[in-house]
């Protein structure tokens, strides 16, 4: 995590009362203690980039060997929760931004909701003929005119989504006069374009930066970057924007609820039916 510029004006310790594990336990030492620390860091007890204790600190509270601490601290690592610092130790991450894929929003629709503050870089807007992957998934004529949109997510200021939208070309000149810096496109199709949305399907893969979207958000070429490929249609069933959203996968999450209890009723059915 690219937090070593800034690391070292956050310099309060964590809370340094005594807790205890078990020599009696099944559970490994070092596996207890990861489990502290962890459970204080959810809880809110352990702040966001506050410092970690020292290994030396840990050991006291613990009353267990550097090598238990360290194998300790290197899970919560492993697991995202804290950072190292060359030189200055431990500090807790920055909770990742989610957005619940169970309803169909906007990113900053969905951001808003939890307090973040969404800004959007305009990088093009041009009208091209359709490639044939996109004038499949638009239902449109390949080689006809569609909108294509590049756009750069700023969360609280910090680039976390490149993303690219293909339209329809109706729709794309109606949008080319709206604010796409402060507003969510589909926002903007309901609201602007009087057109209701109905259903999205998705696709979600990882792939590796490529040069012109690492440098838009702010990270290496080949860096590792969550897409999502997202069909979203109107009321009526028709296809109406086709877009591919790139996501920083140390910066935000995408999160779903998957319901058991109908794939239980199915099953019933089928009993039923035989």
């Amino acid at each position: 995590m690219a937090m070593g510029g800034e690391a070292h004006r956050y310099n309060r310790s964590m809370p340094t009362r005594r807790p205890t594990v078990s020599l009696d336990s099944h559970v490994p030492l070092y596996t207890q203690i990861k489990d502290v620390l962890r459970t204080g860091i959810l809880d809110g007890r352990y702040p966001p980039m506050s410092r970690m204790p020292s290994e030396s600190e840990l050991q006291t509270m613990f009353d267990v060997s550097r090598i238990t601490i360290r194998q300790a601290l290197g899970d919560l690592q492993k697991e995202g929760l804290i950072f190292k610092v060359h030189g200055k130790g431990s500090f807790v991450s920055q909770p990742k931004a989610f957005q619940n894929v169970t309803s169909l929003q906007g990113f900053a629709e969905a951001m808003a909701e939890s307090g973040h503050e969404i800004v959007n870089r305009v990088v093009q807007l041009r009208f091209v003929p359709a490639p044939a992957d996109v004038a499949a998934r638009l239902d449109v004529e390949e080689g006809s005119s569609v909108a294509e949109i590049h756009r750069v997510r700023l969360l609280n200021r910090s680039p976390v989504s490149y993303e690219v939208t293909f339209l329809p070309e109706a729709i794309g000149r109606r949008l080319k006069r709206a604010d796409l810096a402060t507003r969510d496109i589909f926002l903007m199709l309901e609201n602007d374009c009087a057109v209701p949305l109905g259903h999205a399907d998705l696709a979600i893969d990882a792939i590796a930066a490529a040069s012109e979207i690492a440098a838009a958000l702010d990270v290496k070429k080949g860096a590792p970057l969550l897409r999502i490929e997202r069909l979203t249609h109107d009321a009526a069933g028709k296809p109406i924007d086709f877009e591919y959203l790139y996501f920083r996968g140390d910066t935000f999450q995408y999160r779903l609820r998957i319901d058991r209890e109908r794939v239980i009723r199915s099953r019933h059915k089928q009993s039923k039916n035989n």
